[in-house]
């Protein structure tokens, strides 16, 4: 038996440890495991800050958040808002979209478009200093849809039968329980038609646009990057390396300094993200795509 124990020792004497010291062994590991996931260059105090906007915007908070660090961050001198999203609801669209021209008002935003910038992720960046796209992006989509189901069909087949008790005579416009009477879709598009232009005023206000020539940039056209240029969608069609560059030269640093998130942080957010994203596909929304 004492000759196992010697020959199993190396194996047997570390899980031991672990075992009698777990708490100690559990706080070595978390510090080495950020030690390892920090940016080596965080030493120096970071001066611009990059801001992504990914996937459907459903819950703005987390951009909202990073908005309002950079906004009273005395170290962080210019913002580079990277877009890749198709849109998403109305309101937190709105939320980002003026965010950022509270932001723009104090230090510099370049928004650059890394894949989709359409809808409501192009709302949210119209008030940026300028908007840059890469060659491959799609821009624009300047348009509002409120969609649902009429499930009438399915229900009555299972047999299942609504009941509803309400006041007001358009309290249950847009149900998927049953079709939209002709009363209720012209209480829904008169709901959609002021969203719509408040979007198209929006756009022309920031990008020094016509109204009256709002068909030939809004209408939900779609356009690739060079096409968006042509309409004055976009500022210029480049690469993300060059929109950083702008960033720095907006920003007049002498030495530019990124600051980057650490993995977790990363991996947190776009967990985050995802969810809400995918939670909001399945609910009667008015969305901006």
């Amino acid at each position: 038996m004492n000759f196992l124990r010697i020959v199993f020792l190396p194996i047997t004497a570390p899980i031991s440890f672990i075992q009698n010291h777990f708490k100690a062994t559990l706080l070595v590991l978390l510090l080495f495991f950020i030690y390892n996931n920090s940016d080596k260059t965080s030493i120096e105090q970071p001066n611009l800050q990059q801001i992504n906007l990914t996937g459907a915007i459903m819950n703005p908070t987390v951009v909202l958040e990073e908005i309002e660090k950079a906004k009273i961050s005395d170290n962080i001198k210019g913002v580079l808002l990277v877009v890749n999203s198709p849109g998403g609801a109305v309101a937190p669209s709105v939320e980002i979209a003026y965010a950022i021209k509270e932001l723009n008002k104090i230090k510099p935003v370049i928004a650059y478009a890394s894949g989709i910038m359409a809808s409501g992720s192009y709302y949210s960046s119209i008030w940026a200093t300028k908007i840059l796209a890469n060659p491959g992006s799609m821009i624009g989509s300047i348009g509002v849809i409120m969609q649902s189901v009429d499930a009438s069909e399915l229900l009555s087949k299972i047999g299942v039968k609504t009941q509803t008790v309400k006041i007001g005579t358009y309290k249950e416009a847009g149900t998927p329980t049953r079709k939209w009477t002709n009363k209720e879709t012209a209480e829904l598009n008169k709901v959609i038609k002021s969203t719509y232009d408040m979007f198209v005023q929006d756009v022309a206000n920031a990008r020094g646009l016509k109204i009256e020539d709002k068909e030939n940039y809004a209408d939900a056209h779609i356009f690739t990057a060079i096409q968006a240029k042509e309409v004055f969608l976009i500022d210029e069609v480049t690469t993300i390396n060059n929109a950083k560059l702008l960033v720095v030269k907006e920003a007049k640093v002498k030495k530019a300094v990124w600051n980057k998130k650490d993995k977790m942080e990363k991996f947190l957010d776009k967990l985050i993200s995802e969810t809400v994203s995918q939670m909001g596909i399945y609910t009667n929304r008015l969305t901006a795509f």
